[in-house]
Formats: C-alpha cells, structure tokens, sequence
C-alpha cells in the first residue's frame, strides 16, 4: 500500500541537529524518504541526498524512519561509523522517545508486548514469510482531548497525546503497536481510521502522520560520550498542540531544538 503524504518540505535545506566528525543528526520533515525506494519509485527528494549535497560530503544512514514520520534521523559520516550506530539500535543501546496523537482515550501508562511478523509489499519480491520477531513499547499519558463532533458512531470523539518507547526497531512498529490496542495514530493512512484521518486534514489543517522522533539518548559510538539530541515538532503538529491545550503537557525540551552533551 502506497503512503500518500501531502507534507513536502518547504525548501532542500535541512535542520541539523547536531553535526561532528563523525556523526550527524536532522529533524526530518514528514513526507521526505530517507533514501531512493522501490514502494516510491516517482520520488526524487531523498533526505541522504539533500543532507549530502547541504554540507558537501557523502553520508550513510543508521536506522531509517517512516515517510510520514518525522523527527531525529542519525547518519554516520563514514560506512564505518554508520554500522556502529547501526549496532546501537540493534543492541538496543538507545534511548528513544516518540509522541503520537491517537484516536480515544488511553490509560496512564502501558506497556505492549506483541510479536510482529514482517511488513511486506506486493511490489517487492519476498522468498518467504518471516517468523514474527519479538516488539515491545511502553507508553505514556501526555494529555487527553474530547471534541464534540461526531465523526464516528459517538457524538463526542476522543484523543490522546503519547509518549512512546519503542525498545525494539521493527518496522511500522509503533503504528502497528498502536492499532493492536485500538488507539491507532491519527493520520496513518495504513493502520489507522479514515474518517479521523480526513477530518483532522480537512478541519483542523493536520494532514500528517501525528507521530514525531522527539528525543534520542545514546553514547557516540566513537567518542564514548553520552548525547542527547531532541527535535520540535512542524507547524502543523504543533497548531494541533495547541488547539487541544496540550503545549503545558509536552516536554519543554520538544517545543525547541538543542542538543546537550551530558
């Protein structure tokens, strides 16, 4: 299934986040691929490309994040110190932190332990299907919204603002987490709800994927230092953060971009 994302970013300039010897880190817009893909194949903007030619020399992605999603994207500036990064996803080394606006009204915190098998496409040849690999996120409670608009079979409709901890990398794995618990993500296109989706585009000029890579903790695979790199949300994300008086709920650190070393 095609993912149609009407956000395209404004200019071929990206956020840097953070940029040393060895590695660099941008907030990537919602709607950019990371790189050349055969789901997408009338794409011409790719992130690897347009960081490439923005600060003049070859970069290799660590980890990937969906089109729709935005938010921190780590490449190595050497083949080398890619797969390192690579390791620490793999081993699970990294701390990550999402936000998700989701439809209903979620508990205080959950966690959700359920196996995934592999996302496959009609398109892309596959020998055969995988065993489903093992998939945990925990989540928290940001804040919680009631709109009186009937959008499906209640007067009243419900959302949640998450923090998510993914501490497995599968694919699509927080969309898919999301669903199975029946509060998927507003504005996904392949695990969500269609009416939600249409009326967040339409009345509320949210016409994206409402899932964002805020935060990554981790230690520089060469240096050995702890870094800590967050990303803010776009315009339309956070007009939305607003709107549904959840600003005060999300992490001050979310709302501007910085990076600390500890």
């Amino acid at each position: 299934m095609h993912e149609n994302n009407p956000i395209r970013p404004a200019s071929d300039v990206l956020d840097i986040l953070y940029q040393d010897e060895h590695i660099v880190a941008i907030n990537k817009p919602s709607g950019l691929l990371v790189h050349r893909s055969p789901i997408d194949r009338h794409e011409t903007r790719f992130a690897i490309q347009i960081l490439r030619d923005q600060i003049g020399q070859y970069v290799y992605p660590a980890h990937r994040l969906d089109k729709p999603t935005s938010g921190v994207l780590l490449f190595g500036l050497s083949a080398e110190v890619a797969r390192d990064l690579g390791q620490i996803f793999t081993k699970q080394q990294i701390k990550k932190s999402y936000i998700a606006v989701v439809r209903g009204h979620c508990p205080d915190a959950g966690h959700i332990d359920h196996a995934l098998t592999e996302v496959t496409d009609q398109r892309i040849a596959k020998s055969k299907t995988a065993e489903a690999q093992a998939a945990i996120t925990d989540f928290r409670l940001l804040g919680k919204h009631q709109i009186d608009v009937e959008i499906e079979t209640y007067p009243q409709s419900r959302y949640s603002l998450l923090e998510l901890q993914p501490h497995t990398g599968r694919r699509h794995q927080l969309r898919r987490h999301l669903k199975h618990i029946s509060h998927p993500i507003i504005g996904d296109a392949k695990y969500g709800r269609g009416r939600h989706n249409r009326y967040f585009a339409a009345q509320l000029d949210c016409p994206r994927l409402l899932l964002h890579a805020a935060q990554q903790c981790f230690l520089h695979p060469v240096t050995g230092h702890p870094i800590k790199i967050n990303a803010t949300i776009d315009h339309h994300f956070s007009g939305l953060i607003t709107r549904f008086g959840w600003r005060d709920s999300l992490p001050k650190e979310w709302r501007q971009q910085k990076v600390t070393k500890l």
